[in-house]
């Protein structure tokens, strides 16, 4: 990755964008990866997408990574000058308390915090109890509804958390043993500016590479993921592809407390290629494909599963008649909450089994995946 691709990262999990407020991090997108495509566009729901034709009459090939991040919407404006919220996302109650957000108001960002009453002015009992969203507030520094108005607070106003990305490089370990050196990335929205970003980097090793690929690709960042995969739906309408990549991240199962059966991958052993979801069921083709990929290119890989949820795949592959679609991942930890943290070697192996992919994927190699 070279000092443009890190900035651009950077730049990429700071920019505010929960879903249906991803405008900013879409022109950020497009003002990177059009220099790379042969056609920038989108759709009426807000998905970007690009478009790189290799070879004219091949499969179009869709890379696909959502660009909306957990966030807030602001619903109320109480007379002390609080503001109440509802999430746009999942968040775990138990990760907001305490934490700095910043209200994205019609005169600009404000600073704020997420509160609940003290628990100094609990009953015992009620100090016992997990305090829910519904019992928070976002704190602007405001003494009133009116100095709340006053500084530009509407309802329906997004809020996105205060976390900026930063990254450690440090000593790797394995089996005690020294392995060299290896760099963590800290911040927020890595689900799923890491699949965004993935996305539409390949578009700029394929040109600056001058590599060829026997394909139409088109590399979407797609929006409001996070509420229902609501972006996946009009992205595969607005490009018709004969085979689909969607690239997120996976939940890394190597924290305290987690059962490995549960959540096999783990943050720094390679890309999560996703053999079930709550959402969906790859393509098996593709997904023998994609790990024949990563054994000859000596790519480190996990196969991984989730129970419950799902990625933009879950509506691509039912859409239009039909479309083979696998989930690869970067194992991620402690997703949906300010500071999510991953090993820039997991992305890189990411880019490059997406950059294998894009030379593999023909006319024969697709239309085989669904053969009977």
């Amino acid at each position: 990755m070279d000092k443009d691709s890190s900035k651009f990262l950077q730049e990429l999990c700071d920019i505010p964008g929960p879903p249906g407020f991803e405008v900013k991090a879409s022109r950020l997108i497009k003002d990177y990866a059009e220099p790379y495509c042969d056609r920038a566009f989108t759709d009426k729901l807000g998905n970007m997408m690009f478009e790189k034709v290799g070879q004219e009459d091949g499969p179009t090939v869709l890379m696909a990574g959502h660009v909306d991040e957990c966030g807030f919407m602001i619903t109320g404006i109480s007379s002390q000058g609080y503001l109440t919220f509802s999430q746009l996302g999942a968040w775990f109650d138990q990760v907001l308390l305490g934490q700095r957000v910043v209200v994205h108001s019609i005169k600009g960002d404000l600073k704020g915090a997420i509160a609940c009453k003290p628990p100094h002015l609990m009953d015992p009992e009620e100090a016992k109890k997990v305090v829910t969203k519904d019992k928070m507030f976002i704190d602007i520094g405001a003494c009133n509804k009116e100095e709340a108005e006053a500084m530009g607070v509407r309802l329906g106003d997004s809020a996105t958390p205060d976390s900026k990305f930063y990254t450690v490089k440090k000593q790797a370990f394995k089996d005690g043993k020294p392995a060299g050196k290896r760099t963590i990335a800290f911040g927020k929205a890595f689900d799923n500016r890491l699949g965004a970003f993935a996305a539409v980097e390949l578009l700029k090793a394929l040109t600056k590479g001058e590599v060829k690929h026997p394909n139409r690709l088109i590399s979407a960042a797609t929006v409001q993921e996070e509420v229902g995969t609501r972006g996946a739906r009009t992205v595969a309408a607005s490009t018709n592809p004969d085979v689909a990549i969607v690239l997120d991240v996976d939940i890394a199962g190597d924290v305290p407390g987690i059962d490995p059966l549960r959540a096999p991958a783990r943050m720094g052993e390679g890309i999560s290629i996703t053999v079930y979801d709550g959402t969906m069921i790859p393509n098996q083709p593709l997904k023998e494909l994609v790990i024949s990929i990563c054994e000859r290119k000596k790519i480190p890989y996990q196969l991984a599963y989730v129970l419950r949820g799902g990625t933009d795949g879950g509506l691509i592959h039912t859409s239009l008649t039909g479309v083979p679609t696998i989930a690869i991942g970067v194992p991620t930890r402690h997703i949906h909450s300010h500071v999510g943290v991953f090993d820039m070697k997991d992305l890189e192996s990411c880019m490059k089994l997406v950059m294998e992919l894009a030379k593999a994927l023909d006319r024969e190699t697709v239309d085989s995946l669904t053969r009977i």
